[in-house]
């Protein structure tokens, strides 16, 4: 089983962006290196210091090695997990209030659940609610005073309330955010909400999103993770076109953009962070990765070789089958186990491989503080001799049956 953590850490930027699954090229090419290195450099050394690494001995720490791997994948799991946000459960509605107007305000939530003060071209982040108990909302902001009903909010699902104070006016609107889960795969989700004029049209380096009505967001677009910044351009007239260069968005975030107006053709905008970008590197799964290698080569190299030595010559194929088969027999009870454990999260899942590989790795050990290892030539040296043996016995027989018929 793979020990690599979700792919949800940052990607490395550059010329050259490398995705966070692509990090799995690390475990061949580690393996080119470390092999040699073990060879030519550990296992002489070892035996220098006068100490007995048999075979069954590198194996055992090769699978001490691989349960370590899969503790680091643990470890770095929960860091993953520390960034994900917090999704409304069954009963639950977050919602978000969305202040785009240049004057603040003050919204409660009835009856009595909170008060909040929401300042000027700001936001608050998502507040979660029981479903049953919200009814309303109340902004005021100056002499403008408005009443939002929340009767008909849907449970397990998140709302932006999205409003402009301007003067003795309050345009209003409540959208729903379908954003249920962190973006996979390093992408970011853009979505733009017009805060300036009647309607505009929006694109994002060329690319066509939509016409946005005033304080109506637009739907969601996947970008990719590591791109240095997109060009938002924003159509108002038929002559008339402001553009900006946007931030870099980082890997799985997702981000509410308000259109706020027009300078000089440079378009004003606002960042609003729906979901936060993943803030745990993605080389922090090299560790993991060079502890398995490690486990791979001490464990793996010397089982094929120890089942190939340690077999006659008319078995060494039958043992290298056998070998395979045992792999394949592991994979099976890493999709039983892993489907029988009904574990909510990823990390847990990770220690109960690990403890079980150290169960294992105990086992193995006790067993194999029995074995006696064979010379595989002494024994093919007696298979020669008992066919000699054989042979001769034959000629003898035969010989005495040819005697006899000439009788």
């Amino acid at each position: 089983m793979d020990t690599a953590s979700h792919s949800n850490e940052w990607g490395l930027k550059g010329p050259l962006v490398i995705k966070p699954d692509q990090m799995q090229i690390v475990n061949p090419i580690l393996i080119v290196i470390v092999v040699p290195i073990v060879d030519s450099v550990v296992y002489p050394l070892i035996k220098k210091c006068k100490i007995s690494f048999t075979p069954l001995k590198k194996m055992t720490v090769g699978m001490f090695l691989a349960s370590m791997a899969f503790v680091a994948a643990a470890i770095v799991q929960v860091q993953i997990d520390k960034t994900y946000p917090v999704f409304p459960g069954a009963g639950q509605t977050q919602i978000r209030l969305m202040n785009l107007g240049y004057f603040p305000a003050t919204v409660q939530f009835h009856p009595q659940l909170q008060k909040v003060d929401v300042a000027s071209m700001d936001a608050t982040g998502y507040m979660t609610f029981k479903t049953s108990e919200l009814q309303s909302l109340n902004v005021v902001s100056g002499i403008v005073n408005h009443n939002q009903s929340l009767k008909d909010l849907q449970g397990g699902k998140r709302y932006t309330f999205a409003f402009q104070p301007l003067g003795l006016t309050m345009p209003h609107n409540l959208m729903l955010d379908n954003v249920t889960s962190k973006p996979e795969e390093g992408n970011n989700l853009v979505r733009f909400i017009n805060a300036y004029a009647p309607t505009v049209n929006v694109s994002m380096d060329d690319e066509n999103i939509q016409v946005v009505p005033r304080l109506t967001a637009s739907n969601y677009t996947i970008v990719p993770g590591g791109h240095l910044g997109y060009i938002i351009k924003s159509q108002i007239s038929s002559y008339s076109y402001c553009s900006v260069l946007t931030k870099e968005f980082g890997f799985g975030s997702a981000y509410t953009i308000s259109l706020d107006g027009c300078t000089k053709s440079r378009l004003n905008i606002t960042y609003f962070e729906d979901v936060a970008p993943s803030t745990v590197h993605m080389l922090w799964q090299i560790p993991q990765y060079f502890l398995l290698t490690c486990g791979e080569v001490v464990f793996s190299v010397t089982g094929l070789e120890f089942s190939y030595s340690q077999a006659p010559s008319n078995m060494k194929s039958v043992l290298q089958a056998g070998w395979l088969l045992t792999v394949a027999v592991g994979n099976i009870i890493v999709l039983i186990v892993a489907g029988a454990s009904q574990l909510s999260k990823q990390w847990a899942e990770y220690v109960l491989f690990a403890a079980l590989l150290l169960v294992v790795c105990v086992i193995f050990a006790i067993m194999a503080s029995f074995y006696t290892y064979v010379d595989p030539n002494a024994i093919e040296a007696q298979f020669d001799e008992e066919e000699k043996e054989d042979k001769k016995d034959q000629d003898d027989h035969e010989k005495k049956a040819e005697a006899d018929s000439k009788m």
